[in-house]
This record gives structure tokens, C-alpha cells and sequence, in this order.
């Protein structure tokens, strides 16, 4: 269903005005847009890292690695979703990506810039996507699956985000998040990425438990790699030049043994293998199909 944000009524239709008060969003270079004006970097990301990602993203080791998690465990875990709405769908890689490995999905897709939906457009004709924010989100029970990759950590209120995320799951529907983990890990790609925090496990748990999500599975991923990623960011801490893309720009040999190291550990998750830490975490939830 569609929730109208202004007077919080859902109802069914092919049209966005809403029945009882008379909104409806706007609509800007083809997109519906549910925030009035474009967002400022100071809400947790700014607009022009969007062309670096979109050059990097098809070939970096991390970024495809990721993909292909994420592809594994929305078709084991989900096997017969019919729909999948991405929070936070940045350039729309990752949806390129489901749609490639799930061409039976009906996806659909939001990112609060702009400046993103540009280059998701190009990369998705005939895929809905929509300009909102992750704390207001306009639909009720609407998808089977709802995913956030790397977005959790960009946002001050991420309980008000998973709280929304829940609201717009159908029952029995199911819920997959990333996010970047250890404290430790802390360093200057974080602050200048915008990041509000990197998660620990327990955390993570706690707050997809508490927005009523029933947790599944929980891995740490880029696993295999940590000891070489401390190394990075206790390095990157200490130069003076920080930029903030070097750690991607990598030689293409470099990539091939990073990417076929990542495929040994997607391997091992695949079966059943759970890494207690690394650089990311993987979790998979569902919402309860009644009772909530």
C-alpha cells in the first residue's frame, strides 16, 4: 500500500494523491520526489561522490564482491519474493546487479539525492525509483524484501530508519542489510564518508530486533582481508595527502587476487560459515507473517 506522509492514510491505487487530504509528490526530472527540496551534504553524504562511485563501482573487487553477496543471500533466503525495494540505491549498482541475477523481481528503489538517481536512471529504465528519505518512507506493506547496503551508518536516527523499513515489509517478507563494522576500524575514510558510526554486532542486532525484524543470520564479511585493511587505516590515518577514493584505485592485478580472495570467503558463507569479524557485517531478517 501507499502511505501518505502528510496525514499517514494508505490506501491502493495506481495514483499517488492521496484520498483523504489531497497530497501528492512532486515530480523532478522524472522522479518522484517525497522530500520538498534536495538534501545537503550535512545529511550524510555528498551529492558529487556519485560520479567517482559510478565509475568505480563495475570493477572495484569491493564493491562487485559485495554485489554477488548480496545476490546469494536474497535468492537462498528468499527464493520466492515477488518484489524487492532498495533504500538507499545510490547509482543503482546493486539493483543492476539483482536485476541481472533476478530478472523475475519487480524492484523499485530510493536514494535521498538526486544527484544518485541520475546515474540510477541510466543504469535502470523501467525501474521505480523515487527521491525520500529513509525516516519517511511512503509505503505500508508494500515489498517482500527491502534492502540497505552501506546506508545504515550515514544516518543520525538509523531506529527511526528500520523502524520505517519494517512498516513497508509485508508480513512474512524478509529484510537484508549491510553495514561496516569495528569500532577499531574507525578512521579518516569514515569521517570523510559521512559516517555517524561503524556498527558492532550486538548493536546491529539489537536495533533490527528492536524495529521488529526476527534476525536470521548474521556474518561478519571482508573477513579474509581485515589484518591488511588495519594495516590501510592505521596508515591512511597518519598521511597528510588523505584521499579519500585511494583506497579503490588499485592496479588491476592487485584487484584480481583482492576479488579472488573475497570469492574463497563468499564460498565458505555459502556454506554455512559465520566469521565472528571484518570489515563488514551481513545481516538477514524477516518480518514476522503475523502478530505485528
Amino acid at each position: 500500500m501507499k502511505r501518505c506522509l502528510a496525514c499517514e492514510y494508505c490506501f491502493e491505487s495506481e495514483r499517488w494523491d492521496c484520498p483523504q487530504c489531497g497530497r501528492r509528490p512532486t515530480l523532478r526530472n522524472g522522479v518522484l520526489c517525497f522530500i520538498e527540496d534536495p538534501p545537503v551534504a550535512g545529511n550524510g553524504f555528498k551529492p558529487e561522490y556519485f560520479a567517482k562511485l559510478a565509475t568505480l563501482e563495475e570493477h572495484n573487487f569491493w564493491f562487485r564482491s559485495r554485489n554477488q553477496l548480496i545476490q546469494w543471500a536474497l535468492g537462498n533466503y528468499f527464493p520466492r519474493a515477488g518484489s524487492f525495494f532498495e533504500v538507499g540505491c545510490g547509482t543503482g549498482f546493486v539493483l543492476k546487479g539483482v536485476r541481472e541475477s533476478r530478472p523475475d523481481l519487480h524492484l523499485a528503489g530510493s536514494e535521498i539525492f538526486g544527484d544518485g538517481l541520475v546515474f540510477a536512471r541510466a543504469r535502470l529504465p523501467g525501474v521505480n525509483l523515487y527521491q525520500m528519505d529513509a525516516r519517511q518512507i511512503p509505503f505500508e506493506r508494500e515489498f517482500d524484501v527491502i534492502g540497505a547496503f552501506d546506508v545504515l551508518e550515514h544516518i543520525v536516527e538509523d531506529d527511526a530508519a528500520l523502524r520505517q523499513m519494517f512498516r513497508a515489509t509485508r508480513p512474512g517478507g524478509g529484510f537484508l542489510v549491510t553495514v561496516p563494522q569495528h569500532r577499531f576500524l574507525w578512521s579518516a575514510i569514515d569521517k570523510h564518508s559521512m559516517h555517524q558510526r561503524r556498527y558492532s554486532r550486538a548493536e546491529l542486532r539489537r536495533k533490527v530486533d528492536q524495529a521488529g525484524f526476527r534476525i536470521q543470520r548474521v556474518t561478519s564479511f571482508i573477513s579474509l582481508l581485515l589484518p591488511f585493511m588495519i594495516c590501510s587505516r592505521m596508515k591512511r590515518n597518519s598521511s597528510r595527502d588523505f584521499q579519500l577514493w585511494r583506497e579503490f584505485e588499485i592496479s588491476r592485478p592487485l584487484n584480481a587476487v583482492l576479488a579472488n580472495i573475497l570469492a574463497v570467503e563468499r564460498a565458505l558463507v555459502e556454506r554455512g560459515v559465520s566469521f565472528p569479524a571484518g570489515g563488514s557485517l551481513l545481516l538477514i531478517a524477516k518480518r514476522p507473517a503475523t502478530g505485528q
